[in-house]
């Protein structure tokens, strides 16, 4: 357990805004968290926030009020197999990336479409990330948590959860209750590759792969995330800051007379969903600057700190965005990106 005061968060989030944390925990096993707890239990139930690897957040105070909790822990295990599964248990605070990674060298498959996504395992449950036609709530078995207020631990089933379009248990009704220590996934042992989506199978043909496999879909998407979202690296960003919005049938239909490039997915319910990157780039934010605070000019789904942005600069863009897009369109975005 290491203890923190008023420790600058840049270097903890992927938009690089200076926040200051009033008081930062780090712990690095289940013992840890524990022990954090049992000794601040008061505080932290007051109000906290768990910390993992910062892309998915803008902090938009100067000062952060609250308990920040940084989960990391780690450790990556092959806890069962059958005739059809490898079933793995990855710690909370292992990077998401490197744990597709891992999985790919170990020959597990079903999770190579989720490759170059930012974060931390602990966290895909909660947002149930997902890109180029997979979920992450397709993979998951079980998730173990850590209750806060009565110091217990919960194995929660996949259907427990409540999985939804980037949401989950844990985003609403679990919200800040429970703190993700692992997660179980299960992993098909022979490949069902998914090469539909997007420019996959474009960007296949480009690299001239003629056998398939999980490795080189895995590299295909990475090359084409490399070419359309910016590096947080080097320019501050946290991936795509809205969510695709569905709409009903006819008023996509028409938004298509007007619009006849408009792409749509059909969903099961019947809705359409759209690419909330095409609203934003049609309403003229692509490439927007405003002070340090702007839209990636490559994919307009992108807010980007240019350097000097504050986390209320960005805010204020994103709600330009969401009236510009609801007065062109009848359509109200949706951060996927948390505000604190």
């Amino acid at each position: 357990m290491l203890l923190q005061n008023n420790i600058s968060l840049k270097k903890y989030n992927s938009f690089g805004i200076d926040t200051i944390a009033r008081d930062f925990y780090i712990f690095s096993s289940k013992d840890g968290l524990s022990e954090i707890v049992d000794t601040f239990q008061n505080q932290i139930l007051d109000s906290h926030f768990i910390l993992g690897g910062g892309s998915n957040i803008l902090f938009t105070e100067q000062l952060l009020d609250t308990v920040v909790l940084k989960n990391e822990i780690k450790g990556i295990q092959l806890y069962k197999e059958d005739e059809n599964y490898f079933y793995v248990k990855a710690a909370a605070g292992e990077n998401w990336h490197q744990f597709v990674l891992h999985c790919i060298n170990n020959g597990w498959a079903g999770v190579e479409n989720l490759s170059l996504i930012p974060g931390t395992v602990g966290a895909s449950p909660i947002q149930n990330i997902g890109a180029y036609g997979v979920e992450v709530k397709d993979l998951i078995e079980s998730v173990e948590a850590f209750h806060i207020a009565d110091k217990s631990w919960h194995q929660f089933t996949n259907a427990d959860c409540s999985f939804d379009y980037r949401n989950s248990s844990f985003k609403n009704k679990w919200k800040n209750q429970f703190v993700i220590t692992s997660v179980n996934f299960k992993f098909n042992k022979i490949p069902i590759l998914k090469t539909s989506y997007g420019a996959i199978e474009t960007e296949l043909k480009k690299m001239g792969i003629e056998e398939l496999n999980i490795r080189v879909i895995s590299n295909a998407i990475i090359n084409i995330r490399s070419s359309k979202l910016p590096d947080p690296n080097l320019i501050g960003n946290a991936g795509s800051f809205f969510k695709n919005p569905s709409i009903a049938k006819d008023q996509f239909e028409k938004i298509l007379l007007k619009y006849p490039d408009l792409p749509g997915y059909p969903n099961k319910d019947g809705t359409i969903k759209i690419a909330a990157g095409w609203l934003i780039e049609k309403a003229g934010w692509k490439g927007y600057r405003e002070g340090d605070a702007g839209c990636h000019s490559r994919q307009a789904l992108v807010l980007i700190n240019f350097g000097h942005a504050t986390g209320s600069e960005i805010f204020a863009l994103s709600e330009k965005i969401i009236d510009s897009i609801d007065k062109e369109f009848n359509i109200t975005l949706e951060r996927e990106v948390n505000i604190l």
